[in-house]
């Protein structure tokens, strides 16, 4: 038999077997506001929830296409089990890539590699640099995936005699610490339209330590652990190929469900089914054509750059500023699919607990993210003008 880590394009099989148990534990999900146990569960049973990782943290390291294929399929079953797939797996990606030596050590292998992370990577905090570490205090909203993490990501701003620290002129250092959950703050907060089964939970830390061991960069690109071309990218791109694989996936999951229904959907005083109907026939060819564009366009966005790295090249801002307007296109374009799938579908997409009427709420929760936001193709635009050289979030 062949293993997945022979064949990492099996990790799209793996999610693909989760969506009996998915669909069955959806309600339950929003009902607890997280994921059930046995999702979580199945997800390590599975290999899944570590097939992102550094081969030395139980990983496989697939390409992008490989990624993006499965965050779609995730999304696709569960707005809320996708965007768990781009929170989760990400989180443990990262930090076992960029963790030193000694943190890894305690943070994985102590652990036989079995550890869920999620959080926010944005620097909400601060960090009073002591000796052998940090100090860390703040508040973070929105840590997605907390709800069954064993550690927690907090990113935050070292500080120095009360002093940021600055990499270079205008670049602030930006750090990541990784926080047992005991000594984290739950402050709930989770209580929203959509998303409702990710438990991303507001959180806070009061003057916690956190030893130096136990962070890293958050744009980093120099990888201790892991040969793919995505560790030597950073997490800026991978996170980015996630929102728009999540986008596609829950649009998808609708247009799929719509023509499902449109043989036998019957509008009031309509002798005619929705199928029968050309104004519905065209815009299915429409939106679905447009969902099957966007989904080239990430493709092609992120495996060039990809293929760029892995052939010693440098990751130019053009390319980084490919990437990130592309998701912000894919979100967009999934975004006006699922409002036509919404309306096409008429009442049978507002009953609550259907996974369409899920879905929309779902979409409309999701692309709120500022990580897809206008300014961020507003800056990539610029980069392609020469308005700006770089944008270091990018």
């Amino acid at each position: 038999m062949t293993s997945i880590a022979e064949a990492p394009d099996q990790v799209v099989g793996l999610a693909r077997g989760m969506r009996d148990l998915v669909a069955a534990e959806a309600a339950e999900c929003e009902r607890h506001r997280t994921l059930t146990p046995a999702v979580v569960e199945e997800m390590w049973a599975s290999g899944l929830m570590s097939a992102f990782n550094p081969r030395p943290a139980g990983g496989v390291e697939p390409s992008f296409a490989v990624m993006i294929e499965t965050w779609i399929e995730m999304a696709w079953q569960d707005g809320s089990f996708g965007w768990i797939g781009i929170a989760n797996l990400p989180s443990s990606f990262a930090a076992a890539a960029y963790l030193p030596d000694d943190g890894f050590a305690e943070v994985f292998t102590a652990h036989d590699n079995r550890v869920t992370m999620g959080g926010q990577f944005f620097p909400n905090g601060q960090g009073t640099v002591v000796e052998g570490g940090y100090r860390l205090s703040g508040s973070w909203s929105f840590g997605s995936g907390t709800g069954h993490s064993e550690y927690v990501a907090a990113g935050f701003f070292p500080m120095a005699d009360g002093e940021m620290r600055w990499i270079s002129e205008g670049v602030p250092d930006m750090q990541v610490a990784v926080v047992p959950r005991d000594q984290i703050s739950f402050n709930d907060g989770w209580f929203v339209q959509g998303l409702k089964g990710t438990g991303s939970y507001d959180y806070s830390a009061a003057d916690v330590f956190v030893p130096a061991r136990r962070t890293f960069p958050l744009f980093s690109r120099e990888p201790l652990r892991g040969s793919s071309p995505a560790t030597r990218m950073g997490l800026m791109p991978v996170t980015a190929a996630g929102h728009a694989s999540w986008a596609l996936g829950v649009a998808k999951s609708m247009l799929d469900d719509v023509q499902d229904l449109a043989a036998t959907k019957f509008r009031m005083s309509d002798m005619a089914s929705l199928a029968s109907r050309p104004t519905f026939q065209k815009g299915l060819a429409h939106h679905v054509s447009a969902w099957r564009a966007a989904r080239l366009l990430v493709l092609e966005a992120f495996t060039t750059a990809e293929s760029a790295v892995a052939a010693g090249e440098d990751l130019t801002p053009t390319l980084r500023a490919d990437m990130r307007t592309a998701a912000v296109y894919a979100t967009d374009v999934a975004r006006e699919c699922a409002e036509w799938a919404h309306l096409v579908a008429g009442t049978s997409s507002i009953r609550e607990g259907s996974r369409l009427e899920r879905a929309f709420r779902d979409i409309y929760t999701g692309t709120q993210h500022a990580f897809i936001s206008e300014k961020v193709a507003i800056d990539g635009a610029q980069i392609w003008l020469g308005v700006i050289e770089d944008q270091f979030g990018l």
